[in-house]
């Protein structure tokens, strides 16, 4: 890949909203030059779709937690993904390597909700789990590779 193309993917995900004609004076293209690469990483799948960042706290959804599951029965299918796809308070699931199978990011309005949730993971793919309660979070979602963004 160019050092261009890096440096667009860069400044794309410092801001998705971006314009063509910003992203040309940052890298030195022309407006549509600019244009027909961000199609491209598009197309290529290197762009995989943009995306707002929500004040979870705002929405009334304050308590963050990874959850780690991990099978209660060994021999049992690895079919924890497709169990739990439908309870919308987990927004990630991850497949790790370790002690558990997958780490889940849930976020649920209270310390009750989070037991609720709990026990609702549990009989759904029969998996025992693991929870670390996030007390604050510095950053999140930082761009790879980009370049820090100037104080406002």
């Amino acid at each position: 890949m160019e050092e261009i193309d890096r440096r667009l993917l860069a400044l794309l995900a410092a801001d998705g909203r971006m314009s063509f004609t910003d992203l040309g004076k940052q890298t030195g293209l022309s407006t549509s030059a600019v244009h027909h690469r961000v199609k491209r990483l598009e197309k290529r799948g290197l762009i995989q779709g943009y995306t707002a960042i929500v004040a979870h706290d705002e929405l009334g959804l304050p308590l963050t937690a990874f959850v780690s599951i991990r099978p209660i029965d060994a021999a049992a299918p690895d079919d924890a993904p497709q169990r739990l796809q439908d309870i919308t308070e987990i927004e990630s699931c991850w497949s790790v390597a370790g002690q558990e199978s997958y780490i889940l990011k849930v976020r649920v309005p209270t310390p009750a909700d989070l037991e609720d949730l709990l026990a609702r993971i549990r009989a759904a793919a029969n998996v025992s789990t693991r929870t670390t309660i996030v007390l604050s979070t510095p950053y999140e979602n930082r761009p790879v590779g980009s370049e820090p963004r100037a104080a406002d």
